[in-house]
């Protein structure tokens, strides 16, 4: 099995459950390529991080960015696209593949600098490295 390689900012190959962003159902429905994804949970692998407070699908710099309210004092956290595993639309969750601590470690978000090329690059390079290429 060759390793899948990661792309921090590009939501994953869709579902075999359409569980994902990007649906035809969406576009055809709605006329957006996205779901709405504000307001959903956010889920790491070991537990509850906080909820979606802003979400994009702009192709290739794809990101959510996560209001942990009081988990980490109120931070709030960018997760590139990459990281999501999957959705709930159901429970309105969103899964993502890294753990509580991996998250609270991620480079701190600031609104101002956010969609730099620079930050992007700090962030993405910091989620690629705690990438399995094996996802279990």
């Amino acid at each position: 099995m060759q390793p899948t390689p990661f792309t921090p900012w590009t939501w994953r190959d869709p579902s075999p459950l359409g569980n994902d962003p990007v649906t035809v159902e969406s576009a055809e429905e709605y006329g957006t390529t996205g779901v709405d994804l504000v307001g959903y949970k956010v889920e790491a692998t070991d537990g509850h991080i906080g909820s979606v407070d802003k979400a994009s699908h702009d192709v290739g710099s794809s990101f959510l960015v996560v209001d942990t309210g009081p988990w980490i004092f109120g931070r709030k956290v960018l997760l590139p696209a990459g990281t999501v595993q999957t959705f709930d639309h159901d429970e309105r969750k969103v899964y993502v593949d890294r753990t509580k601590e991996q998250i609270k470690n991620s480079p701190e978000y600031d609104k101002d600098t956010f969609e730099t090329p620079e930050y992007r690059e700090q962030v993405g390079d910091y989620y690629t490295g705690s990438y399995r290429d094996y996802p279990r």
